[in-house]
């Protein structure tokens, strides 16, 4: 079963400022604990939506509307993912706590989604 980590966006990682020393070690140990037991997929990080493009579809059958970033409404905003394939929803749920605080400072959130 394929589940993506979704790690949600900060005021930091919108403001384009890497994790300190101490966060990126145990994100890399977690993230070879993931390639080790077999179920990491693929693990990016993205760029803060300054850089980014919206695409919308406002009008059914008109042309989309582009928009570029940054974008204001963070809750909504990605800063990275990974991608496991696991046997159970309960294994997924197992390695996502695991994962360090992904933004540090108490600021970290991650959604669980299931792929298709």
């Amino acid at each position: 079963m394929l589940f993506m980590l979704i790690v949600k966006a900060s005021k930091n990682s919108e403001a384009d400022q890497l994790p300190g020393p101490e966060l990126m070690e145990a994100m890399t140990k977690y993230n070879e604990e993931l390639v080790k037991a077999g179920v990491r997929v693929m693990a990016k990080g993205l760029y803060p939506s300054s850089n980014g493009i919206r695409i919308s579809f406002p009008n059914s059958g008109e042309r989309p509307v582009v928009t570029e970033g940054p974008f204001t409404e963070s809750q909504d905003l990605i800063a990275g993912f990974i991608l496991i394939d696991v046997k159970s929803r309960e294994d997924a749920i197992e390695w996502a706590m695991r994962m360090p605080d992904p933004q540090g400072h108490g600021e970290g959130q991650i959604e669980l989604r299931q792929v298709f």
